[in-house]
């Protein structure tokens, strides 16, 4: 006699957290940003003459927004600069002793035998161009997100299928943390935007019976999630919708996922999605960002910094702040709601439509 099929579970916490093995993997961009801070840009040599505000130290080092905020950010989570009272950057004390070149306990000559590694050199020349990693030199974009008019590996095969069962690893430890946590009461219908394997769907939808899903993603990209699904026990009540969130119809939902989507992007592109689906949100609908954070400040914290330059690296995009998120859904006619923490850095920031009286 045959035994049933194990039915997974996507709700079932680990016993362990694995967040410092993620802060391993992002540690070598704490190296490949300071000596590129030190090699190339000089950062330390230009602020011990005076202090800058942000887009005058952007104009020095001849840097586009979105790199220099992700440079800035990790310099300032080092503890290297620091803000005076004016808003201007500054060297902290411990930059100031050891940084500048001449200061007697100087260490950047050390610091620039890294300056010719091959991921030094990378992070030079991806901080310079403003581009991520797998593109060709005569085309705008990256190779690991989908956006029509680029050259995608989330349309090949192989690639989506590596791609994205690799992304799994982490969804697999934070989607019953985030199924636990985020609150679903009055909600029917959940569109997951970008779901990927649907794992953060079907932790919800395990632990909330009535609740139905949409995973809306490229073609390729769902193959997985429709087998996610079927594994998981959920395939009567998942629907996988192949389509473009920049281009196409946004499916109507009261309550939509946009879980680690938006850092993919860059401002423009982040507020333009979040105005879309606010668009489409049912009224009392609640829009969920599921995502890490960097300090309101942008000066940490060092693990989230780390991130945002693997982000940077690999995307379009880089990590945000809560308050830049706050700010977007306002503008997207949102109310935002605090932060959920999940696991890994994650959590889970709400902004609901109200309903018109």
């Amino acid at each position: 006699m045959e035994s049933a099929p194990v039915q997974l579970s996507a709700i079932c916490p680990p016993r362990t957290d694995p967040t410092p093995i993620f802060e391993f993997i992002r540690g070598n961009f704490a190296t490949e940003l300071l000596a590129a801070a030190v090699v190339h840009f000089k950062v330390f040599d230009r602020l011990a003459a005076r202090p800058l505000g942000f887009h005058e130290l952007q104009r020095e080092l001849a840097l586009a927004a979105r790199p220099a905020s992700v440079l800035i950010t990790a310099l300032r989570a080092f503890g290297l600069l620091m803000k005076n009272s004016s808003g201007q950057f500054e060297l902290s004390p411990l930059a100031r002793e050891h940084l500048v070149h001449g200061s007697h306990f100087d260490v950047s000559d050390y610091i620039g035998m890294m300056g010719k590694t091959p991921g030094v050199q990378t992070m030079i020349e991806r901080l310079v161009t403003n581009r991520p990693a797998g593109i060709k030199p005569s085309e705008p974009g990256a190779a690991f997100i989908y956006r029509k008019g680029l050259e995608s590996a989330m349309e090949t095969p192989d690639e989506a299928r590596r791609l994205t069962l690799a992304l799994a690893g982490r969804a697999r430890n934070v989607a019953p943390l985030l199924a636990e946590r985020l609150p679903i009461s009055g909600n029917e219908l959940l569109l997951d935007a970008g779901g990927g394997t649907g794992l953060y769907s079907i932790a919800l939808l395990q632990k909330h019976p009535t609740l139905r899903a949409i995973v809306w993603d490229r073609p390729q990209v769902l193959k997985i999630a429709h087998e996610m699904a079927q594994a998981y026990g959920v395939e009567d009540r998942l629907v996988c919708k192949p389509g473009d969130m920049f281009a196409d119809a946004v499916p109507e939902a009261d309550l939509i996922l946009l879980s680690n989507v938006l850092h993919d992007w860059d401002v423009p592109e982040c507020r333009f999605l979040l105005g879309r689906f606010a668009q489409t949100l049912r009224p009392g609908g609640r829009l969920v960002i599921h995502d890490v954070f960097l300090n309101d400040d942008l000066d940490g914290p060092l693990p989230v910094a780390l991130y945002s330059a693997a982000l940077f690296a690999v995307t379009e995009g880089r990590a945000y702040s809560a308050a830049e998120y706050r700010e977007w859904l306002i503008d997207a006619k949102l109310k935002p709601l605090e932060p959920i923490p999940t696991l890994v850095h994650c959590g889970a920031l709400q902004g609901v439509k109200e309903r018109k009286t």
